[in-house]
């Protein structure tokens, strides 16, 4: 409203500059008999004029400088403090807090849609927001654009300041709502009147502290006393405020905290000094046993920039949470029983004594779901709550938790927005039924939701060292439990949807793990343009493009995609784009180590193997010459028409991204995707936590290629892949290499290895990728 009122005012402004221009300075002239005795008058009123607007227009901004940095409060107690602070700005309060209390309406739209997740599961459920220094009502109104107030049983705003509570009375009077109750009172003492005839114990559904936490002295009562009255199972706590935070003393409580949580001690100096001035505390102190007293169900961490962006940063956060008496017993077994994690490591343990000296912590999980009787010389870690936010979220717990590490930082985002391996094939020689368990290389997980739908197995181990997989699998099955297929299309099939931030709060957030929510409330722009332009392999799809745009094939790429025949297919391709992709200068860049790495994926063992069997040229001709020749790009070979332009097709695309691929998922309440476990660690840690004989198949496509010829990590995977398979249980593996080196280690271990496929020249492809030069199965035969 104040940019509008100064466009208006520059407006004004200049059209009296040009009135008195024009006419009245030769009146004033005139009357006076001097031209500079007019021009003095005419500056001096026009300054008059344009200082009396600037103030009209500035007067909530003045009015907010004033009560907060100069006027003297002249008080001792709370109550008598707030009064007087707000007492004169209770009417600007809103326009002047904006810019600088962020964060208000995601955390409502949050909550809203866990409410609704929740409300799902019990809806005779009786529904009691209160409010927690709620002030003049704005989050009441907020809140109603995604959740509607009269939804509400009865809400309770609480506030210990009288002239902010009289801004919102006027407020909802105005608004017609009879629901809600406006009391005045001490957050630590605060009573409703229903608990005068009943226990308040578990009574309230939904509490909010909106930038209030950080107000109130005696926050230790205030958060006992919701604790108390929250119903642990149907109980959200909802959280945003300012704060500052140092380096966290385990890592799961780094876990917890979140992303970027940490703050500079600069930071952390200065502010805690600035708004202890307001009697604002910022010390970590707040929050610490908010997280201590609270399950963790999400949280993010930001920065204010409204004052001077990437100078001025005020730190705040957002955090939704549930009791810690709430039934996490599902996501106890789901991760110790389902996801193999027995010993409740993070990194499932090596079976020897857990020391307070190891770098690593045992993940903190509370009491075991199976018990497992495990003799140790030394005293085991003691672990106590709050348990991880994966067990008080309120989706499936498809994402297993984990504490981020070193080798997790090197990852920045996703290498592969989507996966390259051809599951069709895979499928015909997987022979999977709904009693089989596998694991599986997460990638983009489009290969893994293709084995759900085709054969929904008891279990889908998908397993990825890079978090930024994990995330964007996870995505994936959150949408499809949260959307219609026209929105999780436009996201997943166009690679572009404009509201996906707004789908992601309302929606998709309440099957999120937290981990993940943070990830792609930071990447929120993912969605904004062009997705599979993203990520690390979305930098050779841009390559590609300004290659084909400096040969002047744009729009043979195009003819190509939507040929409506094999023959008009092969024709283009021979005749314009095989003398540009195969041309000198792309075979050189496609020989750089760094290139095949970074945009590509291809690790330097692997662009070793395929140079040991021939050249690059022979490599990347053998790949792509005989696709065009054999399988329709238009209608069902969707590899390739993805990376030329940059999406997908309803008539070319994976099965999950189908309309008959995604109801499958969705049906049932998503039964299907019961079966996935999201793993974020290295294969051989998650097969050491499996039991033996407990899986049937193993997909890891080139996985085997990124080591080096003899490595013992090789020897030791290949051990437990025997001993965790069941007998006539097998493993499935693509290689650039036409016969890699590690057959030899699988046949060595007891396994009867098969050649699928070899690809022997640019005639016939293997699959409708064709980027591997061999296909494999290992059989476990006893």
């Amino acid at each position: 409203m104040a940019t509008i009122y100064l466009a208006f005012l520059l407006i004004g402004s200049t059209l009296i500059v040009y009135i008195e221009q024009r006419y009245v300075r030769e009146a004033i002239t005139h009357w006076t008999g001097s031209s500079t005795v007019a021009a003095f008058i005419l500056l001096g009123c026009s300054l008059t004029v344009f200082v009396l607007a600037l103030g009209s227009a500035l007067r909530p901004q003045l009015k907010f400088i004033w009560h907060c940095f100069i006027r003297p409060l002249h008080a001792s107690d709370q109550r008598t403090r707030l009064d007087n602070f707000y007492k004169g700005q209770a009417d600007v309060y809103d326009a002047t807090r904006s810019g600088l209390l962020r964060g208000r309406n995601t955390m409502l739209n949050l909550s809203a849609s866990h409410i609704r997740t929740m409300r799902a599961k019990n809806p005779a459920q009786k529904l009691i927001w209160v409010d927690i220094g709620g002030g003049t009502g704005h989050n009441v109104e907020l809140m109603d654009r995604h959740f509607p107030v009269s939804s509400f049983d009865a809400i309770y705003l609480i506030d210990l300041c009288e002239p902010l509570l009289q801004v919102a009375r006027e407020r909802f009077a105005k608004r017609g709502w009879t629901n809600i109750t406006v009391l005045c009172q001490d957050a630590t003492e605060f009573a409703l009147p229903e608990w005068a005839r009943s226990d308040p114990k578990g009574s309230v559904s939904f509490v909010t502290l909106s930038y209030s936490l950080s107000m109130i002295p005696n926050f230790y009562a205030l958060l006992d006393r919701i604790d108390y009255v929250l119903s642990p199972e149907n109980g959200l706590l909802s959280v945003v405020d300012f704060y500052t935070s140092g380096k966290q003393p385990s890592l799961h409580e780094k876990a917890i905290g979140g992303t970027s949580k940490e703050c500079g001690w600069l930071s952390r100096w200065f502010w805690q000094i600035w708004f202890d001035f307001d009697h604002i505390s910022l010390s970590p102190h707040r929050r610490d046993y908010l997280e201590y007293k609270f399950g963790t169900v999400k949280t993010y961490n930001g920065r204010n920039r409204f004052v001077i962006p990437f100078i001025v940063r005020i730190p705040y956060y957002i955090w939704l949470g549930r009791s810690l008496s709430c039934d996490v017993s599902r996501f106890c077994h789901a991760f110790e029983v389902e996801g193999g994690n027995m010993l409740g490591n993070c990194s499932p343990a090596s079976f020897t004594t857990i020391k307070d000296s190891e770098t690593i912590p045992p993940l903190e999980i509370g009491e075991p779901a199976l018990n497992t009787h495990v003799s140790h010389a030394d005293a085991l870690i003691t672990v106590t709550p709050p348990l991880s936010s994966f067990h008080y979220h309120l989706g499936k717990p498809w994402r297993l938790p984990y504490y981020e590490q070193a080798i997790h930082q090197e990852f920045r985002t996703f290498i592969y927005s989507f996966t390259w391996e051809d599951p069709e094939v895979d499928m015909k020689y997987l022979n999977l039924g709904p009693e089989d368990s596998m694991l599986v290389i997460t990638s983009a997980g489009d290969n893994a939701l293709h084995y759900a739908i085709a054969a929904q197995p008891k279990r889908i181990h998908c397993v990825d060292m890079n978090p930024c997989q994990g995330h964007l699998l996870e995505l994936k099955l959150a949408a499809v439990q949260a959307l219609e297929y026209q929105d999780f299309f436009s996201m997943f099939g166009d690679g572009h949807h404009p509201k996906f931030r707004a789908l992601l709060d309302s929606k998709i957030a309440p099957f999120l793990s937290s981990i993940a929510y943070q990830f792609w409330h930071i990447n929120d722009n993912a969605f904004f343009k062009a997705f599979y332009l993203k990520g690390y392999s979305g930098w050779a799809l841009r390559l590609a493009r300004v290659i084909f745009s400096i040969a002047g094939v744009s729009k043979d790429v195009e003819a190509l995609c939507n040929a409506g025949s094999i023959a008009q297919q092969e024709h283009i391709w021979r005749d314009k784009l095989k003398p540009v992709l195969l041309n000198p200068v792309v075979i050189a860049l496609l020989k750089s180590p760094i290139f095949c790495w970074n945009a590509l994926g291809v690790p330097l063992n692997q662009r070793r193997m395929v140079l040991d069997e021939g050249s690059m040229y022979e490599f990347v001709r053998d790949t792509l010459n005989p696709l065009p020749s054999t399988y329709s790009f238009k209608d069902g070979a969707y590899f390739y028409p993805l990376t030329l332009l940059g999406h997908y097709t309803p008539s070319s695309c994976p099965e999950y991204l189908t309309r008959s691929g995604f109801q499958a998922l969705k049906a049932d309440n998503g039964k299907a995707t019961d079966a996935f476990r999201l793993h974020t660690d290295s294969i051989y840690n998650v097969l050491r936590g499996l039991t033996s004989w407990s899986l049937t198949r193993a997909v890891i496509m080139d996985h085997l290629d990124w080591f080096s010829p003899g490595s013992k990590d090789v020897d030791d995977e290949v051990d437990q892949f025997y001993r965790v398979l069941s007998p006539g249980g097998f493993v499935l593996w693509r290689s650039a290499a036409r016969k890699p080196w590690y057959c030899d280690v699988f046949e060595r271990k007891g396994f009867t290895v098969t050649a699928l496929g070899v690809r022997k020249g640019p005639e016939v492809p293997l699959d409708r990728v064709n980027m591997y030069a061999s296909f494999w199965r290992a059989v476990k035969t006893t």
